[in-house]
């Protein structure tokens, strides 16, 4: 058994706690880390998704404060023409790999365990596996473990189906389809894409980008969902308008709404919400993020089969349970069903700090990275876990239209606590991650005149608040009794 001391044992090298151990690296530089992970290289769960798979958002507040990700210009073609780079999976891959060969392991105050499964600990001792030898590690930890698996994040090519494949059903997920190259001489003559989440959404784009006519494409999407309009949501200092009015958008239509439905109803009319189906009112919201020309190629599959989940798959069939449905013969079915986050772990939160434990999970939803960082910051600047939890209440991450208000008062309440304290509100201002702050300093030092979009904005959110808290306070009831 290997034994060896380290100040920080972070679980998990993915998105969450190379944002956390890249922050920390600054704002400690006396503390020593180790970071361990069960896939062979950095990056986390995107390790295993598929190969065309792209950030909803723009990259420009995606990855670490260190090191940007995507160069700082618009697509000029495609569904994101227009708008600041989606990062690609390679892309990703290649980020995270550099950030730890040529920033966190050359630091001399990183260690990194790839294939290294975590066991258990307490007390300051832990344990864990490499997962190809089977040798064991013993950690003395002189100050805390960091949990950065909270979300467990799952993707098709780790799910296991929640339904019965019969023998000879041609059945693949989403990193299958790049491969069809190679099937030439047995091409499937129908689709059928299983889920209604981004994943699904992603996988139809490719398949018509691809070429395949949409009469071939059958779509299973047990529930409809609803999507951020991208073109909002683009970087600040770029497109502060945009955000701004998005902004104003959430405050006035949640004070203007009794629920959650009338509340996307209005966003919907002022465009800053999407759906595929205008004929259709989505119950469901997973924080997602998409192009108006992506929605409207998606709009040229019209065998959608609606409000029912799939029990079994046949060759030639898909079956709901008592109800059978034909399909054409050799159909290949798309299982897209694994949910990125698992939203049945909604309510069950806990403190960011607990003693000798960091767990980190969100500060804002669903900024991801941004809240590593901001849970490194605030470890490395403040005393006590009772001032430190008093700067994080978990954000929650609602999955629908009902629950989605509670999260919107949760988010301002966040930007209040964080912007009122002196050090949290300079760390936002320099962070790469924050949506705007180091945009608006930026402008600010530039005496740049398009501040003046941001004005009002206070007053906005002033005003509306009550009918924000009203709202969220009845989305938080309804949050906390759904199971």
């Amino acid at each position: 058994m290997r034994s060896q001391e380290t100040d920080y044992l972070v679980i998990g090298a993915g998105a969450v706690g190379l944002a956390f151990v890249d922050t920390l690296l600054d704002e400690d530089p006396d503390c020593h880390i180790t970071i361990i992970d069960k896939h062979a290289r950095p990056g986390g769960h995107w390790n295993d998704a598929y190969s065309f798979v792209a950030l909803h958002q723009p990259s420009a507040t995606y990855g670490v404060n260190s090191m940007e990700m995507c160069p700082d210009r618009v697509d000029e073609h495609g569904h994101n023409a227009g708008m600041y780079p989606l990062a690609k999976h390679a892309e990703i891959l290649s980020y995270y790999s550099k950030l730890m060969t040529e920033r966190l392991v050359p630091s001399g105050r990183v260690t990194y365990l790839p294939l290294t499964e975590y066991l258990s600990g307490r007390g300051g001792r832990h344990s864990a596996r490499s997962i190809l030898s089977g040798e064991e590690h013993s950690f003395v930890v002189r100050r805390k473990l960091v949990d950065g698996t909270w979300f467990k994040t799952s993707v098709p090519a780790t799910h296991t189906p929640g339904f019965d494949i019969a023998e000879g059903t041609r059945f693949a997920v989403p990193g299958d389809l790049p491969k069809l190259w190679m099937e030439t001489d047995n091409l499937p003559q129908h689709y059928c894409i299983i889920g209604g989440g981004k994943t699904a959404m992603d996988t139809a784009v490719w398949l018509l980008e691809a070429g395949v006519p949409a009469d071939k494409i059958d779509w299973v999407r047990p529930r409809d969902s609803w999507m951020f309009n991208r073109k909002l949501l683009q970087p600040a200092y770029h497109r502060l308008e945009d955000l701004v009015q998005f902004q104003v958008d959430l405050v006035e239509c949640a004070n203007e709404s009794e629920t959650g439905d009338e509340m996307f109803a209005k966003l919907d009319e002022r465009g800053t919400m999407l759906r595929i189906d205008e004929s259709v009112t989505p119950k469901m919201f997973h924080f997602a993020v998409i192009s108006e020309a992506e929605v409207a190629l998606l709009r040229h599959i019209t065998k959608v089969h609606r409000n029912r989940r799939v029990t079994a798959l046949e060759p030639s069939a898909m079956v709901f349970g008592r109800e059978s449905v034909d399909m054409p013969e050799g159909t290949l079915f798309i299982n897209c069903t694994a949910s990125a986050v698992p939203f049945e772990q909604r309510d069950k939160t806990r403190p960011f700090f607990d003693g000798d434990t960091i767990t980190l999970q969100l500060v804002q939803s669903p900024f991801v990275p941004y809240s590593a960082a901001m849970a490194a910051f605030i470890e490395a600047n403040f005393e006590t876990d009772q001032e430190k939890n008093n700067l994080t209440p978990p954000t929650p991450l609602t999955d629908s239209t009902e629950t989605y208000p509670y999260a919107v008062m949760s988010n301002l309440m966040s930007t209040a606590i964080l912007s009122g304290n002196e050090k949290t509100n300079a760390f936002n201002a320099k962070s790469r991650l924050h949506p705007t702050g180091p945009a608006i300093a930026r402008m600010m030092a530039e005496g740049n005149p398009r501040l003046e979009a941001l004005s009002d904005i206070a007053l906005k959110i002033k005003t509306n608040m009550p009918g924000v808290i009203k709202l969220g306070m009845a989305a938080k009831a309804i949050h906390e009794r759904v199971d």
